[in-house]
C-alpha cells in the first residue's frame, strides 16, 4: 500500500509536465537559463515565466491527443518566449558566458589534439620496433646496405645464422595468422572492406584449436587471402593435420623424411638406369612458368630434386612431361609465407637462408605429391587418365553448345590437338601464373578437384571463346588461337566467372554422366 500511495503522489506532483507544455525555449543564443547560478539577473517581483496547463483527468486517446498534439508544433509562442529570455538576462553576462564556452572549447581541442600527436608518436615506435624484430615474424626484410666491412664479417656470419634460426616458419596456426597480419599491418597496402572481412573470416576460423576443414574448404572456394594461402593450401591439400598441436610435429618429421629420400635417392641420379629421367627433368625445368624465376640457379636446383625424388618413388608414371609445371604454383606460394615481395617471380630465392629454402623444398614437394596421387593414371603409360578426360570434354561440349562443337569438327580440329595441353598442365599454360594459383584455391577446395571439377573448367574455359572460335574458318588459324589464347590480362574476376560457369555445368551434369553422351 505504501507503494502504491507514493506511485500517487509521484503522479500528482509531476501531473504538470505532461507531454505537450510549453517550457522556455532558449535558441543557440541563449544558453540555458538557471535561476540557482543567475538569482541576481531576475529583476525584483518578476517570476518565472510559465505557461499554466489545466490538468484534466485523460480518459480517452482522443482526449490524450488532443492535449499533446501540439508538442511540435511552431507558433507565435516560439518569439514570445524569446522575448522573456531577452528581458531576463543581461547583455554582458551573456557575452561573458559565450566567451568562457568558447575558451572551454578551446581547451578541450588543444588537449584532444595533445592526444592524438602522442598516440601517433607511440604507433611510430611501435611500427619501428616491429621493422627490427620482423626477421622472427616468419618474414626477411633486407638490409638496407649490402656491403659489409671485412672486420665485421664474424659478426655478419653470426647474425645470418640467427636470421635462419629465427626465420623457420610456425607450424601452429595462430602465431602464424597473427604475426603475419602484425607485420603486414604496417607495411602492404591497405585491403579493402570485403577483403578485410574475409580475411577475418580465415584469421577466426584458423586460430582454433582444432580447424574445420569443411568450413576451410567452403570459405577457400571463392579464394583464399594471399596471407594465410600457404597455410590453408597444407590443410587442404591433407599435408598438415587439423589439429593445431600436431602440426609443428608433423612438419619436423615430413621434411626430415624428405631429405633423407634425398640422401637416398638423389645420388643415383647419375646412374645408368636414371640418367634418361634426369636428362629429361633437366630439359624440361626451363621451360616452366614463370620465366624469370626459372633462369635462377638455386631455382632450378630445387625443382630438379623434387621431381627426380617424385620420380624414383613413382616408379609406376614414373617422371613425365608437364610434372614439372604442377610444383610451381606450391613452390611460390610457400615462398610468399617468407618474404613481402608483391611480384615473387622477381624475387632473388637464392637470398633466403639455407633452412628456409630446405623447408620450402620439402613442403612443395609433399602437396605436389598429394595432388598427384588423386590424378595419377594422367601421367601413368599412354597416359589413360588425359585420353579419357579429353573424350569427356569432346562429349560435354557437343551437349552445351553444339554449334562450336560442330565447326571444330567441320574444321577437322581435334579436341587431343589443343585440350591435351590443358588437362596435362592443368591450364598452366593457358592463364597467367596469379590465375592458376586463384583455379588451385578452389580446386583444393571441391571434392576431387584437380581430377573431376577440371573437366567442367576445360569446359566453360573453351567455350568462353565461343565468338572467336566461330570467326576462325581455317583449321591452321583455329589451331593456332586455341593454342595460343589472348588471357594474359587475366585476373581474379575472369577465373571467378569462369569458376562460377564451371560450377553451373558441374551441376547440372556430374550427377547424370549419360546426360551428355550421345
Amino acid at each position: 500500500m505504501a507503494n502504491d500511495g507514493g506511485r500517487k503522489q509521484f503522479w500528482k506532483r509531476s501531473g504538470t509536465k505532461v507531454p505537450g507544455s510549453i517550457q522556455h525555449v532558449y535558441g543557440a543564443q541563449h544558453p540555458p537559463f538557471d535561476p540557482l547560478l543567475h538569482g541576481t539577473l531576475i529583476k525584483p517581483g518578476s517570476k518565472p515565466p510559465t505557461t499554466p496547463v489545466k490538468l484534466k483527468k485523460v480518459s480517452t486517446f482522443q482526449e490524450f491527443e488532443s492535449n499533446t498534439s501540439d508538442a511540435w508544433d511552431l507558433g507565435d509562442d516560439d518569439d514570445e518566449l524569446l522575448a522573456i529570455a531577452a528581458e531576463n538576462l543581461n547583455t554582458e553576462v551573456v557575452m561573458e558566458t559565450a566567451h568562457k564556452v568558447i575558451q572551454n572549447h578551446s581547451k578541450l581541442q588543444e588537449q584532444h589534439k595533445f592526444l592524438e600527436e602522442h598516440l601517433q608518436e607511440e604507433k611510430r615506435v611501435e611500427s619501428a620496433e616491429l621493422t627490427s624484430v620482423s626477421c622472427g615474424d616468419n618474414r626477411l626484410v633486407k638490409s638496407v646496405s649490402e656491403g659489409h666491412t671485412s672486420s665485421s664479417s664474424d659478426n655478419a656470419s653470426e647474425n645470418s645464422s640467427m636470421q635462419r634460426s629465427q626465420s623457420l616458419p610456425q607450424t601452429s596456426t595462430p602465431p602464424l595468422a597473427s604475426g603475419m597480419a602484425d607485420f603486414n599491418t604496417s607495411v602492404t597496402p591497405a585491403l579493402t572492406e570485403r577483403e578485410a572481412s574475409r580475411l577475418d573470416k580465415f584469421k577466426q576460423l584458423l586460430a582454433g584449436p582444432n580447424t574445420d576443414l569443411e568450413e576451410l574448404r567452403k570459405l577457400s572456394w571463392s579464394g583464399i587471402p594471399k596471407r594465410v594461402r600457404p597455410i590453408a593450401w597444407k590443410l587442404l591439400s591433407g599435408y598438415l593435420p587439423a589439429n593445431v598441436d600436431r602440426r609443428e610435429s608433423t612438419l619436423q618429421r615430413k621434411r626430415k623424411e624428405y631429405f633423407a629420400f634425398v640422401e637416398q635417392y638423389y645420388d643415383s641420379r647419375n646412374d645408368e638406369s636414371h640418367q634418361d629421367t634426369y636428362r629429361q627433368i633437366h630439359i624440361d625445368i626451363p621451360r616452366m612458368s614463370p620465366e624469370v624465376l626459372r633462369l635462377q640457379p638455386k631455382v632450378t636446383e630445387i625443382f630438379e630434386r623434387i621431381l627426380f625424388i617424385w620420380a624414383i618413388r613413382h616408379p609406376a608414371s614414373g617422371y613425365v612431361q608437364g610434372i614439372n609445371d604442377l610444383v610451381t604454383p606450391f613452390f611460390i606460394v610457400f615462398v610468399c609465407e617468407y618474404i613481402e615481395e608483391e611480384e615473387v617471380e622477381n624475387f632473388d630465392v637464392s637470398s633466403l637462408p639455407e633452412e628456409v629454402l630446405q623447408n620450402i623444398e620439402a613442403d612443395s614437394y609433399w602437396c605436389m605429391s598429394k595432388l598427384l596421387d588423386g590424378i595419377q593414371d594422367n601421367y601413368t603409360f599412354a597416359q589413360p587418365g588425359i585420353q579419357k578426360k579429353v573424350k569427356m570434354l569432346e562429349e560435354l561440349v557437343s551437349r552445351i553448345d553444339e554449334q562450336v562443337h560442330r565447326h571444330l569438327d567441320q574444321h577437322e580440329v581435334k579436341y587431343l590437338q589443343f585440350a591435351f595441353r590443358w588437362m596435362n598442365n592443368l591450364l598452366m599454360r593457358e592463364v597467367p601464373l596469379r590465375c592458376t594459383i586463384r583455379l588451385w584455391d578452389t580446386y583444393q577446395s571441391e571434392p576431387e578437384g584437380f581430377s573431376h571439377f577440371h573437366l567442367y573448367v576445360c569446359a566453360a574455359f573453351l567455350v568462353r571463346w565461343r565468338k572467336e572460335i566461330l570467326e576462325e574458318k581455317d583449321f591452321q588459324e583455329l589451331l593456332i588461337f586455341l593454342q595460343n589464347l589472348p588471357t594474359a590480362h587475366w585476373g581474379n574476376e575472369e577465373i571467378s566467372v569462369l569458376l562460377a560457369e564451371a560450377y553451373r555445368l558441374k551441376f547440372a551434369f556430374a550427377d547424370a554422366p549419360n546426360h551428355y553422351k550421345k
